[in-house]
């Protein structure tokens, strides 16, 4: 039957340009979502009352979403290329594989990170600098790993820098009060999913010698996670007051309390594909958010 899910389409693809589009996981769309959705907070949220949000704004940040997590990808499997040659989901990962080279993964790399530099310069000067302000945290995120039981808290500080630029690309600077606790709800957000996530590879993390979250938790995993939604959905009731928020908006952070929940109650640390189940599920905790911004806007 005719699929026009982003696997269909990898899989469509010629085959010389398919390791490309695996190495920036273009074929899992998840990660691409969890980069775009916090800049479609703040985009939303600078919106004047009464108003949709920016369309061409939204538009050019969703671009930037594909190009910065495709080459935030090629980053990561550029550091880990042995390690994932070791662990059993990693390993068929182009570079672990071999469909392409060191060599080949650099120069598409810049490619990507020219075209994102493409979208940047379609921004005000202020915006321009504070995304490239991010840039030292997406090359060193991969590193972590090797240093810290707290990769995760990086990934987050790197994946929600977008809840801080939609604002500025929109006002021209940010509005602390309101940016801050919704870049801090986003950290807090990233820990939940990306905990999930380590979940999987935590036999083989041991093995090689990477840190986790979920190596850190174990067993008291459920613990940390609900205090991290705790204090996401307090950083979000906070941010919402700061810009004059109405009830649409507090209902969505109802829906995402409840939503976390469950996912917390019923998660199984130690089936692997019950954590990807899981961890797939936050798109729509970031779509819950948006739609409830704009209904609260309007």
């Amino acid at each position: 039957p005719l699929s026009f899910s982003a696997a269909e389409l990898v899989r469509a693809a010629p085959g010389p340009l398919r390791p490309y589009l695996r190495l920036m996981r273009l074929h899992q769309p998840a990660g691409t979502w969890l980069l775009y959705l916090p800049c479609t907070w703040s985009i939303g949220l600078a919106a004047e009352p009464g108003c949709l949000p920016d369309w061409h704004m939204l538009s050019l940040f969703g671009v930037g979403a594909v190009l910065m997590r495709g080459a935030g990808c090629t980053i990561n499997d550029l550091w880990d290329r042995d390690y994932d040659k070791k662990v059993a989901r990693t390993a068929s990962r182009p570079l672990a594989a071999g469909d392409i080279s060191t060599f080949q993964s650099f120069v598409f790399l810049g490619g990507q990170l020219s075209l994102a530099l493409c979208v940047l310069l379609c921004l005000n000067y202020y915006s321009i600098i504070l995304g490239v302000a991010s840039l030292s945290l997406v090359t060193t995120y991969p590193l972590m790993k090797r240093i810290t039981y707290w990769p995760q808290l990086v990934l987050g500080l790197t994946f929600n820098w977008g809840a801080l630029l939609g604002w500025s690309a929109i006002k021209g600077s940010c509005e602390w009060s309101v940016c801050l606790p919704l870049y801090l709800a986003g950290v807090m957000w990233t820990l939940v999913y990306d905990t999930i996530y380590a979940h999987q590879d935590k036999r083989d993390d041991i093995i090689i010698g990477v840190k986790s979250t979920a190596l850190q938790f174990q067993e008291d995993t459920k613990q940390w996670l609900s205090g991290f939604s705790l204090a996401m959905l307090l950083s979000l009731c906070v941010a919402g007051m700061n810009c004059n928020q109405t009830f649409p908006y507090y209902s969505a952070v109802a829906a995402i309390g409840a939503h976390l929940a469950h996912q917390i109650y019923t998660l199984d640390i130690d089936k692997p594909e019950d954590c990807w189940k899981k961890f797939a599920s936050n798109r729509t905790v970031g779509v819950l958010l948006f739609i409830g911004i704009v209904l609260g806007n309007l």
